[in-house]
């Protein structure tokens, strides 16, 4: 479990990056703001008011920190869901409409989707209280306890398998995606979400607030595009579309990025921070 890094470190992070990103072109009054505020945090100056401010942020694994955030995990607004569901609610507009997984539920917003366009919904989620959120939005919707690498569904089984932001905790994807492609029927179709590789390789991690004062994140790996394509063909699948939507200028409300909004814009304006995989068994 790594305790050892502080919310500055984050904040320094983000202003370099912003340097990083638009030293060529950036006029001298936006790099002259980047280095005093730089100054200003490295000196601990600019420390007071920040989240956690003065405490280290402590990793969980994917059961214990979701069992942590699943109270606040639908209460904030959030630019990865914001860019993802529109992508993600197209396909599933597109049908046909069956019987439909969704893999790793989490409080059940996707699964709400499906039913809502009359899909026959199965949740599986290894949190039982992510789950209990998903029971109360979703209720015509059945739910099962069990892992992504393991899912608790019967071989060819469901017309659409999809699974939103949850395969960047597995440090390799293809066993999640071999799950998902085996409970498909033939010609049926698999959605994965992810965060992008981008995003994670730059920021590393999702911070949530964990307990009173705490800080907390559950790991995201790096998965780059060659390792899904990879992992969908090893699997039967064949890729039919990926989609890549930008940061949309969405700060998380209360988050460390708000203390240095310049910079956290400047930092991730253009870059991708989902990605989109849409594929069919062959």
């Amino acid at each position: 479990m790594a305790e050892d890094f502080r919310v500055r470190e984050l904040v320094l992070g983000i202003e370099g990056l912003a340097l990083l990103r638009t030293a060529v072109d950036a006029d001298d009054a936006f790099v002259e703001a980047r280095l005093a505020e730089i100054r200003k945090f490295a000196d601990g100056a600019g420390d007071a008011g920040l989240p956690g401010e003065g405490a280290s942020v402590a990793e969980l694994d994917a059961a214990a920190g979701y069992a942590s955030w699943a109270a606040r995990y639908d209460s904030l607004p959030s630019s990865f869901l914001e860019v993802e569901e529109p992508i993600v609610h197209r396909l599933l507009d597109e049908g046909p409409v069956g019987t439909a997984l969704d893999a790793a539920c989490g409080t059940g917003r996707t699964t709400v989707a499906l039913t809502a366009r009359g899909y026959r919904a199965i949740g599986v989620d290894q949190s039982p209280e992510m789950l209990a959120h998903a029971r109360r939005k979703a209720p015509d919707a059945e739910f099962r306890e069990g892992r992504l690498e393991r899912l608790p569904v019967d071989d060819a089984s469901v017309d659409l398998a999809i699974s939103t932001l949850a395969l960047t905790h597995l440090p390799d994807p293809g066993p999640g995606i071999a799950e998902l492609a085996r409970v498909v029927r033939p010609g049926g179709r698999v959605i994965v979400t992810d965060l992008h590789p981008f995003v994670i390789a730059l920021q590393g991690q999702c911070l949530f607030v964990h307990g009173e004062d705490r800080l907390a994140f559950v790991r995201n790996h790096v998965h780059l595009p060659g390792r899904y394509i990879e992992a969908f063909t090893s699997a039967g699948l064949s890729v039919r579309a990926c989609h890549e939507p930008v940061f949309n200028g969405r700060l998380a409300p209360g988050g460390y990025e708000e203390f240095i909004a310049d910079a956290a814009r400047a930092a991730w304006e253009g870059i991708p921070i989902v990605i989109v995989w849409e594929a069919v068994k062959l």
